[in-house]
């Protein structure tokens, strides 16, 4: 009787432990959600970069985005906004809702730590890995200045959220025709990108330095980009087509093997309208880059 009794207690103890641990569990979790997208990507690689390595590690918190793009990670309350999230759109397996169909090249994208904030926002797209890298390579820049620049080498106007869900803006709303154009030039930049994916790319991870001096070439020529695609241009233009070319010349020259290499000159922290813009013959054109003058 005894041992009955002593038995039943064991039991009674075992489930109060773990109704306890479910418990606790749940209370040292919370959900960071939001949505990837060149278009809405599906089936796309997400996780926390608790390292900055661009690399999915053990331990690391991680998921696979939904057939709307959407995902939602698990993750310590005191590591949300500390460490960004990375986002991988993998050749064959993440489908494209632009264009119905598999990516053809894996690539890489990304949103800043600072931007993270529980099930607001956290949209990751071309223009948040752009505004991850000029914070990375460009200490002295803050999240609001990283932004204001980018909104101006888009020639877009003030009050657009450049980390915002361009797909879903271009449906309603005040800037509806300009996050149009911001996904079109979020297309663009994602082509660039997977065009290099054979240099920077190695399956599913990201070379870190080659992966910064790519984002850094895109982000000089970002006005020519968005120039490209108000015109109407798609990928098989003379700037993109020079662009891909001088990208393939000067990533293998970076080993793969290097260190942190400092690319802040490939990140100005320059926020000025006119730096990026001016008007010429009537007409409100791109004043730097590659086809304006060579890579700076």
């Amino acid at each position: 009787m005894k041992r009955i009794i002593a038995a039943i207690g064991l039991m009674s103890a075992a489930a109060i432990a773990g109704c306890g641990g479910s418990g606790s569990n749940s209370a040292q979790t919370a959900p960071v959600s939001g949505v990837v997208a060149d278009g809405y990507l599906r089936n796309a690689l997400v996780f926390l970069d608790k390292n900055g390595n661009y690399q999915l590690d053990a331990g690391e918190p991680n998921t696979t985005t939904d057939q709307n793009g959407g995902y939602t990670l698990n993750v310590d309350p005191a590591d949300v906004g500390k460490y960004p999230v990375v986002a991988v759109a993998i050749k064959g397996q993440t489908i494209d809702k632009d264009t119905g169909t598999a990516v053809s090249s894996s690539y890489l994208l990304s949103t800043p730590a600072a931007g993270v904030s529980g099930t607001v926002g956290n949209f990751i797209s071309p223009m948040s890995t752009l505004i991850m890298e000029k914070l990375q390579a460009n200490p002295g820049m803050t999240l609001a200045g990283a932004m204001t620049q980018l909104r101006n080498q888009l020639n877009m106007p003030a009050g657009m959220d450049m980390l915002g869900n361009y797909v879903a803006g271009a449906g309603s709303g005040q800037f509806m025709a300009q996050y149009q154009t911001m996904h079109q030039v979020a297309q663009q930049m994602a082509g660039l990108m997977g065009s290099q994916s054979g240099l920077v790319m190695s399956g599913n991870n990201a070379n870190m330095t080659r992966f910064r001096s790519m984002m850094g070439q895109i982000n000089q020529n970002l006005p020519q980009i968005a120039n490209n695609a108000v015109q109407g241009l798609g990928m098989n233009s003379t700037f993109m087509n020079s662009m891909m070319s001088q990208m393939q010349t000067s990533l293998p020259g970076i080993p793969v093997s290097s260190g942190f290499r400092n690319f802040s000159t490939m990140f100005r922290n320059m926020t000025s309208h006119q730096y990026f813009w001016n008007y010429s013959s009537g007409q409100m054109r791109p004043t730097t880059g590659m086809m304006g003058g060579g890579m700076r």
